[in-house]
């Protein structure tokens, strides 16, 4: 039996990147389903079928997470597809940044939407059957930006709230047989990545001890150890998957 076998997932954000990177991950650890929410439809639809071309195990949503109602309507989507919801990934997130004295009420309050409150609504969406079948796995993606970066405090903010969230979950959830656990990525290599300049990013990626960006997959192997019953033990932790970035006294 491999790692997921029998379970059903959820991972936002999952048109690319790293979301796109956990939902490859989860199908090779024989995942039951894994559902795909992703803002980009066409995106997330040719994500889906490159996945899964026969649309047995993947399927594909678009859905904004800063909606209430429209992650309601995806959540039971999925679960009327799948039956139960097992692990949720809460990857979809944006950055709009500027230095504080620059920012919008704009900028502020759609980071925090789309981050915090869409981490936080997709969790009351499937905590009550979690709850109900004494079983699930919850991981949300946080950032290494939760310990300040210039230019985003709007970002750092909502990460560090991801963070809070986190551990006050798993302290109310984890009678239940439920895990709560944050995955906090230090520099990967993503699209996002693609508009900083080349001397700027030489600079950002000597800082990092291993001297190197990390890659999408290696978050998501972080994933599938906290989707899994191997890490039973584990929760309310936030994990530093970067590459010795920052690190925790």
């Amino acid at each position: 039996m491999s790692k997921l076998t029998n379970r059903y997932a959820v991972v936002t954000g999952a048109a690319k990147g790293i979301g796109r990177a956990i939902a490859e991950r989860f199908l090779a650890d024989d995942v039951a389903g894994v559902a795909l929410f992703d803002m980009d439809e066409a995106l997330v639809q040719q994500t889906a079928l490159e996945l899964d071309p026969t649309g047995e195990r993947v399927i594909a949503i678009k859905c904004n997470v800063a909606d209430q109602e429209n992650v309601n309507a995806a959540m039971a989507t999925v679960t009327e597809k799948f039956g139960r919801i097992d692990i949720l990934v809460n990857n979809a997130g944006i950055t709009r940044d500027a230095m504080f004295h620059k920012m919008t009420d704009a900028q502020a309050r759609m980071v925090l939407d789309v981050n915090f409150y869409g981490t936080f609504y997709c969790c009351q969406a499937v905590i009550a059957g979690m709850r109900e079948r004494e079983y699930g796995k919850i991981i949300n993606i946080s950032s290494t930006s939760a310990f300040g970066n210039i230019g985003q405090t709007n970002y750092a903010a909502s990460k560090a709230a991801i963070d809070g969230f986190t551990r006050t979950l798993a302290l109310e959830s984890a009678r239940k047989n439920i895990t709560v656990n944050s995955i906090a990525p230090g520099m990967i290599e993503t699209d996002i990545l693609k508009t900083i300049p080349e001397d700027i990013m030489k600079t950002k990626i000597a800082n990092v001890p291993a001297n190197r960006l990390g890659q999408p997959s290696e978050i998501a192997s972080v994933a599938s150890f906290l989707a899994s019953d191997d890490s039973s033990w584990v929760t309310g932790n936030t994990i530093l998957a970067c590459g010795g970035l920052k690190m925790r006294g």
